[in-house]
């Protein structure tokens, strides 16, 4: 079977000659250990000496903890008058990952470079100190885009037509858009035949790798977390509560705290923040919480229908949204707008625009947004649909979820 290579591929290869440690992290099952092989494959025909280990390997994990140099014991470097470029699958299991690195950036970079991977956040924090400063660069591995869904699915030709106007295009990008929004971006759960197929591969990242990061993050009453996801699940876009979760859940408000915390380093959830500058009337608290993935969101809330028929179809689409601007925006520049009085403006990013998410584009009430509008005029607006059918409500425009306007 031919292997999809993914956009980040191409980069790696390109930027390959720097000295720089490349880290890739990103949730499990996001498609990590495939790109650093496929990067591999493509260095390897350029030419270049590579060797690749898997750190769940407990021997080499074992070898490498009691020190770096071990390396050297493990793969053939002697005798090599080329640059070497070794892979590090899963690093974060190393006791000391920075010092490894470290260690080799400082003393080896010209004759080894460290292209590595990691499944979690909470161990770049935990494991990882300043001393890599100014010797790392890190890229961040989400399951799947729109545009490599598409790719994934063999309508590639698509991704150059996200703003047609012919029925036919439409009609296609429409239906793709409405599975990645049942089923999201894991490349397994795209790549399954069947929707049977699909909700077994979900329940399996679930249930499974949800779980090691639960597992290693010290977290001993996974009951609890799970019930989190799912009470975050049913709520997407609406703020977070943390002494009400705590209640509801029976754990401690540090504990909620915890579990949020683990759960955004882990990339299973988005925290956006409350935009303001007005501190009488505007909120600046309590975040609004989102799923990374829209597939494993839908597991939470076990439904698996079309948008179309779905109750929750709005907070589906406002979900969706978030995702498609956390591919080309930080997501802490994502944040929300909400008065005291409960006006509300779904996504703000300064410098960029302000968007309000609407699946019934019938229901909108423009003077709702006026104050928005008047308060900050210079922040352009707009509305997001699942599919625009309107270039604009009164002098406001509407964009398709797959094509928001977020510039270069």
């Amino acid at each position: 079977m031919v292997l999809i290579e993914r956009e980040l591929v191409n980069q790696l290869v390109i930027e390959s000659k720097s000295p720089d440690i490349f880290l890739l992290i990103g949730p499990r099952q996001a498609g990590k250990t495939v790109i650093l092989k496929q990067v591999q494959q493509h260095l390897t025909q350029r030419g270049e000496h590579t060797f690749f280990l898997n750190l769940e390997d407990p021997d080499y994990l074992r070898l490498l903890n009691e020190t770096p140099k071990n390396l050297f014991a493990i793969i053939p470097i002697a005798g090599l008058t080329t640059r070497v470029i070794v892979f590090l699958d899963e690093v974060q299991y190393l006791d000391n990952p920075s010092h490894f690195l470290k260690f080799f950036y400082d003393e080896y970079r010209e004759s080894i470079k460290i292209i590595v991977s990691g499944s979690s956040a909470f161990y770049i924090d935990e494991k990882f100190t300043d001393s890599l400063a100014g010797r790392k660069k890190i890229f961040y591995v989400h399951t799947l885009s729109f545009r490599e869904f598409l790719v994934f699915k063999g309508a590639g030709h698509l991704c150059d037509r996200l703003d047609a106007h012919t029925l036919s295009e439409r009609e296609q990008i429409r239906n793709q858009y409405s599975e990645y929004m049942m089923f999201g971006g894991y490349p397994r759960v795209v790549l399954a035949q069947t929707h049977a197929e699909k909700k077994d591969l979900l329940q399996e990242i679930a249930y499974s790798y949800v779980k090691k990061d639960v597992f290693d993050a010290g977290i001993r009453k996974d009951d609890s977390f799970y019930r989190l996801l799912r009470i975050l699940a049913s709520q997407v876009g609406n703020l977070v509560n943390t002494n009400e979760l705590a209640r509801t859940i029976g754990v401690s408000t540090s504990a909620i705290r915890h579990y949020l915390y683990i759960a955004q380093k882990s990339f299973h959830i988005v925290l956006t923040r409350p935009f303001f500058r007005n501190l009488r009337k505007e909120l600046t608290k309590m975040p609004k919480a989102y799923f990374s993935d829209l597939g494993l969101r839908n597991f939470f809330v076990q439904n698996f229908e079309s948008i179309t028929l779905r109750n929750d179809r709005g907070f589906l689409l406002e979900n969706a949204a978030l995702r498609e601007m956390s591919e080309r925006i930080s997501t802490d520049e994502i944040k929300f707008w909400r008065t005291t009085q409960d006006r509300e403006v779904d996504f703000v990013i300064e410098g960029i625009g302000a968007f309000e998410v609407k699946y019934a584009l019938s229901a909108i009430r423009i003077k709702q947004y006026e104050e928005f509008r008047a308060v900050y005029p210079n922040i352009s607006f707009s509305f997001i649909a699942f599919d625009a059918q309107k270039q604009n409500i009164h002098d406001v425009p509407v964009h398709s979820v797959w094509s928001i306007p977020l510039g270069s």
